[in-house]
């Protein structure tokens, strides 16, 4: 997640892409959602998951700050509150999809 966030990050800032946390909150955290999603998969796959469990941990990279965004919209929070909430809530819903799938995570995928 890591790599993919820094890496790609950078890659979008040196072509022009990047976007700003406080001018484009929605933009900048499903950028670098989707930045870390394929760090992630990359990782996810190479380690022999299959596509189902990558994608799920992929969409848990999303799925927190969506919810977020109405009240981005209405004034609740602002862009840091956004990115603390949504970083806090990702590490219990990761935890949360490896238990369902508790055979693939806890096994040997090779």
């Amino acid at each position: 997640m890591f790599v993919g966030m820094f890496a790609l990050g950078q890659l979008q800032s040196a072509v022009g892409l990047g976007v700003s946390h406080t001018g484009q909150p929605e933009l900048w955290y499903l950028s670098m959602a989707f930045n870390m999603s394929v760090g992630m998969a990359v990782w996810m796959r190479v380690r022999g998951h299959r596509w189902a469990p990558t994608l799920e941990m992929c969409a848990v990279m999303f799925a927190p700050a969506v919810p977020l965004f109405p009240l981005l919209w209405l004034g609740g929070i602002d862009s840091g509150t956004l990115m603390l909430v949504s970083h806090v809530v990702m590490f219990p819903l990761m935890l949360v999809a490896m238990l369902r799938r508790l055979d693939e995570y806890a096994g040997c995928a090779h």
